[in-house]
């Protein structure tokens, strides 16, 4: 029997149909294909960072978002810098960044690290530690150091009077009211708000409980802290603060110079180191050897014990005080007593120093 003509070729028409289906599909396939993995390579593909314990990399102020792709990339956090910023403009994360200093590990993608940056979920909290009797350029060289942040600019707002007023404070400068502690920044933390944290410790310690012991004081608030940071200054003994401030208070109250050794080292540029007896003649309102009651503001920012020695100090006839070579300092009610305790000061550093250059 013999197969119709139009029979015949549809098998030839199948055939020819899957070709032209294939030439379809397979490119499509293969081009969704390509299209995915370009996708996955620009937002999904994690990095891998070259060292172990994850890169860190400093994003600071006025950062463009390309000179931060220039870093990430620079820093192997990014493979490819194009791919980041094309990353950024559609997810919408190229104006909003973050400053700090972040710890990058692998295993993160394009997206991820782009919404870290937005968000700073990887910033470095940067622990900044200010010892007790530190002065405000001390601290603000302490800060510039450690948060990469402009000593001056903390100078300036601690010289604010405007700033000054604001928080309640009758003083020139806010030397005093900087409250030393341990603090947590991020690197490069605005100046502003570095001042701001300082002056809210002390607000924060100064309870209503001690503002009332302020109020029955003889003394103002911006006196109290004067006097504290004198007692700062002579003694890291913290059992002694209480008495040493007794000291300084009987000599206010009887009129007698405090000849306070602080006074004269906050006046020093290149201190601070031992006093001459040249540099207790030098002309200003805080030398406490050449003028009579307190100075006029604080010669440092004394901690927390300096402060409560002030407000309840120990009561005694003690008007005198010196080191004792040892440790400590020994205290006398006369000066012919004082007097003695010196000299004895003085014989202890002779055999100190007689026993160093013996080799001791």
């Amino acid at each position: 029997m013999k197969i119709p003509w139009k029979q015949a070729q549809l098998p030839d028409l199948r055939k020819l149909m899957t070709r032209k289906v294939r030439l379809i599909v397979l490119p499509l396939a293969g081009l969704s294909l390509v299209v995915f993995f370009a996708i996955y390579y620009v937002f999904w593909m994690p990095i891998s960072v070259p060292e172990p314990a994850g890169k860190v990399v400093a994003i600071p102020r006025g950062a463009s978002f390309k000179a931060v792709a220039d870093t990430l990339e620079r820093d192997g956090v990014i493979r490819s810098k194009l791919a980041f910023q094309l990353a950024g403009r559609v997810l919408g994360y190229t104006k909003s960044i973050k400053v700090g200093k972040y710890l990058f590990h692998s295993g993160l993608s394009n997206s991820t690290i782009l919404k870290d940056i937005n968000e700073g979920r990887s910033r470095i909290i940067i622990s900044v530690t200010i010892p007790e009797g530190w002065r405000m350029d001390m601290i603000a060289k302490r800060f510039a150091r450690d948060l990469g942040v402009d000593a001056e600019k903390i100078l300036a707002v601690c010289r604010d009077s405007a700033y000054i007023a604001s928080k309640g404070f009758h003083a020139t400068s806010l030397e005093g009211y900087l409250m030393p502690d341990t603090y947590n920044f991020y690197w490069q933390t605005d100046e502003m708000e570095i001042v701001e944290r300082m002056v809210d410790g002390f607000k924060t310690f100064l309870v209503d409980s001690l503002k009332e012991r302020v109020r029955v004081s003889s003394l103002t608030l911006n006196q109290v802290l004067t006097l504290a940071s004198i007692v700062e200054g002579e003694s890291d003994v913290d059992a002694e603060l209480p008495l040493i401030a007794g000291v300084y208070l009987n000599r206010l109250r009887m009129n007698m110079k405090l000849e306070a050794d602080p006074t004269i080292e906050y006046l020093l540029p290149n201190g601070p180191r031992r006093l001459r007896f040249a540099d207790l003649r030098i002309d200003s309102p805080y030398n406490t050897y050449l003028n009579y009651g307190l100075p006029p503001g604080p010669v440092n920012n004394p901690g927390r014990k300096s402060i409560l020695s002030v407000l309840y100090p120990d009561k005694s006839k003690y008007l005198y005080f010196v080191a004792t070579g040892v440790g400590g300092h020994h205290f006398s009610k006369t000066y012919a007593e004082h007097e003695k305790a010196v000299r004895a000061y003085k014989r202890v550093r002779r055999e100190m120093r007689k026993y160093r250059n013996q080799g001791g």
